[in-house]
C-alpha cells in the first residue's frame, strides 16, 4: 500500500522539493503551509509520517508536535529546523518527535530517514489493548506485549511512543548487557546517525520518566558512565 508523508512547512521551495522527491520515491504526499492547517491534516488524514518545520506562522512546530502527540503516539515525526542551538533540537525530542534534521539537508539523507522511520513505524501497532496479549515478555513488574507493541507496569498500561517502546524492547532483549549510544542508534533508529547522539539520551530520559518509580534514581534503565545504558531486572 502506498505510504503517505505529510509535509508541514511554510517555505514553498522546500515543500516543492520534498514533494517532488518523495513522489519520485513512491510516496503520496500531503502539504500544509502553517501549523494550524498541518495539525488538522495530521489528525484527520492519518499520514504514515510527518515532516514538521519548526518556524511557522499561526502555530510553530513545537506546539504542533506537542498537540499531535496528545492524540497520536505512534506516527513518526521528523522535525525540520534551520536552528543549530542544542536546546531547540532537544525540545523537539522532548515533545515527542522521533528525529530532527537541520536545514540545509541532503535529500538523500532525508529520504533515508523517512524510509527508516516508516519501516520502523510499520512494526508498531495502533491497537490499544487494556490487557497484555498472550505474546509477552515478563520482566519483574514489567510486561512487554510483543503483539501490540505495548508495555505494562504492575498491570497498568505505560503510555509510550513507538520510539520509546522500541528502545525499551532493545534494552530488555539482553538484560545486563551495556549498549552504547551508537549501538542504540543503529538498533532503534536503524541508521548511522548524521550528527550527535543527543536523541538517544533524550529518549532514555523520557522513557525513565514514564517507567521508573523515581526517574532521578533509575532502577530499570541504568547508565554505565562512559559506556552506555543497560536494563536491570528489578529485585
Amino acid at each position: 500500500m502506498e505510504k503517505t508523508v505529510l509535509i508541514i512547512d511554510d517555505e514553498k521551495a522546500i515543500v516543492d522539493i520534498l514533494t517532488l522527491n518523495l513522489n519520485m520515491a513512491g510516496y503520496r504526499t500531503l502539504t500544509a503551509h502553517d501549523g494550524e492547517q498541518g495539525l488538522a491534516l495530521a489528525l484527520s488524514e492519518n499520514p504514515d509520517l510527518i515532516l514538521l518545520d519548526v518556524m511557522m506562522p499561526l502555530c510553530d512546530g513545537f506546539e504542533v508536535c506537542r498537540r499531535f502527540r496528545e492524540r497520536d503516539k505512534l506516527t513518526p515525526v521528523i522535525m525540520l529546523t534551520a536552528r543549530e542551538e542544542e536546546r531547540d533540537k532537544v525540545m523537539g525530542l522532548e515533545l515527542g518527535a522521533d528525529d530532527y534534521i537541520t536545514k540545509p539537508f541532503s535529500v538523500r539523507e532525508l529520504l533515508a530517514r523517512v524510509n527508516t522511520n516508516i519501516r520502523r513505524g510499520g512494526n508498531g501497532s495502533a491497537n490499544v489493548s487494556s490487557a497484555p496479549s498472550r505474546e509477552q515478555i515478563t520482566l519483574g513488574r514489567l510486561c512487554l506485549d510483543i503483539e501490540h507493541g505495548q508495555a505494562y507496569k504492575d498491570g497498568a498500561l505505560v503510555d509510550l511512543t513507538q520510539r520509546e517502546y522500541h528502545l525499551l524492547r532493545c534494552l530488555t532483549a539482553q538484560p545486563g548487557r551495556i549498549l552504547s549510544r551508537e549501538e542504540l542508534m543503529q538498533e532503534v533508529w536503524q541508521y548511522d546517525y548524521f550528527g550527535d547522539l543527543r536523541a538517544v539520551d533524550v529518549a532514555v530520559c523520557r522513557l525513565r520518566e514514564k517507567l521508573e518509580d523515581d526517574a532521578s534514581l533509575p532502577k530499570y534503565i541504568v547508565t554505565k558512565r562512559g559506556a552506555g545504558y543497560y536494563f536491570q531486572m528489578d529485585s
